[in-house]
């Protein structure tokens, strides 16, 4: 299982859960490094393949022709075909990720499409292109129409 919750944005800092018994948890504590991927609607499908299906038993990139580019600062990878990518490095908590599996990352790169990222927001000009969100099981949400609220009083 993989949660990620923004924490702060100056420095950017992510509260991201990996579950004890995963490949991408042993590869995290090796490295200390880390991208949040965020993949449109149109990847659900691969998403949910490479999700469910442990690295340790196949290289998932080669099995499934899964296209990659350099990261800027960390070690992993940027898949492309991802609307925002998010490099971070581990903030040292070894007591929240032995006894939670929460693990604490600044976030030292981002990135995001241009086709999604515009004058400092997300927008979305096609469904196929809304930000993809895991609920359970497969089961995903995507992102919605913006509401832009305003202040009372």
């Amino acid at each position: 299982m993989t949660a990620t919750v923004v924490l702060d944005f100056e420095p950017p800092k992510l509260a991201v859960v990996i579950a004890q018994d995963t490949f991408t948890r042993e590869l995290l504590e090796v490295s200390g490094e880390l991208v949040v991927q965020v993949p449109p609607r149109r990847l659900a499908d691969l998403t949910w393949t490479v999700g469910s299906t442990s690295g340790s038993d196949v290289d998932k990139f080669d099995a499934f022709s899964i296209a990659t580019s350099p990261a800027s600062k960390v070690g992993a990878p940027l898949i492309d075909g991802c609307l925002a990518w998010l490099e971070a490095k581990v903030v040292p908590q070894p007591a929240l990720a032995k006894d939670y599996d929460l693990f604490l990352v600044e976030v030292v790169a981002a990135w995001a499409d241009d086709a999604v990222w515009q004058h400092g927001a997300f927008v979305f000009p096609s469904d196929e292109l809304r930000s993809l969100h895991h609920q359970s099981k497969g089961h995903f949400f995507v992102t919605g129409a913006a509401v832009d609220a305003k202040r009372l009083g």
